[in-house]
């Protein structure tokens, strides 16, 4: 069987890294890319068997990036888990036929995303597909998106294929963690959309964020959640609001 690295990409997560470590434990090796954390998360995936590896943090993208590079020599794909990110066994068991298979040089996963405790799957949460599992020395992660980021497979989409099993993300715990990851994301954005010349027009404040309403309520199905899926579009339009308000001091100063 082809060999399989786990990597999980960390800062500050001593709350999550044990049992993230203990869900990848099918792999070959499982690799902490640590972002030089303050907290004993180094030490935790140390006593737990992982292998630490520091890099400083630059954006996600060429974190990624940096990943891919250091796990050449050490086997022959890479599955990307973050810290608060489990792989149940029968994922681990997909992700091992898959290795396996010739023709592909990737292969995406849906995830089940726990938004405060509650399982979402409307609003764009699900089947939310991550290209995860990837061929080293075949993909990397397009410089450009540094945030949000894309993998590019040097054989082109065709070599991309699709899992069935989910990941289990269990992502913002609360409404506190939710607005600082968000404030962190439209930052981002709002500096890509700088970098690449837009600037904001008058209506942008106003037409975006009703369309991204439309977009998450509606066409993504946030109904099917009830009064979580609106608020989870409320709050996600008042940020798109946010990105048009950052990039318009962008261009002021």
């Amino acid at each position: 069987m082809p060999s399989i690295v786990a990597v999980i990409l960390t800062y500050n997560e001593s709350a999550h890294i044990a049992d993230c470590i203990a869900s990848v434990r099918f792999a070959d090796e499982v690799v902490v890319f640590d972002s030089y954390s303050t907290d004993d998360t180094v030490q935790i995936a140390r006593d737990c068997g992982a292998v630490v590896l520091q890099n400083p943090f630059e954006n996600y993208a060429q974190q990624r990036n940096a990943a891919l590079k250091a796990m050449e020599d050490r086997a022959d794909w890479l599955l990307f888990v973050d810290a608060d990110e489990r792989i149940s066994p029968e994922l681990a068991a997909e992700i091992r036929e898959a290795s396996a298979q010739s023709g592909y040089d990737g292969w995406r996963i849906p995830r089940h995303n726990y938004i405060f405790g509650k399982l979402t799957r409307g609003a764009g949460w699900y089947p939310d597909y991550q290209t995860r599992l990837l061929r080293l020395g075949a993909a990397h992660y397009d410089p450009r998106r540094k945030v949000h980021e894309i993998v590019l497979l040097d054989g082109g989409d065709s070599r991309l294929g699709t899992l069935e099993n989910p990941i289990i993300h269990y992502n913002y715990t609360d409404g506190v963690q939710f607005a600082a990851k968000q404030r962190k994301y439209t930052a981002y954005e709002a500096k890509i959309m700088h970098e690449q010349g837009i600037r904001p027009r008058p209506q942008n404040y106003i037409l975006q964020p009703l369309r991204h309403f439309r977009w998450r309520f509606f066409t993504l199905k946030g109904y099917r959640d009830g009064l979580h899926g609106l608020r989870l579009s409320l709050w996600l339009s008042w940020y798109e609001f946010r990105k048009y308000q950052i990039l318009r001091g962008f261009w002021k100063r």
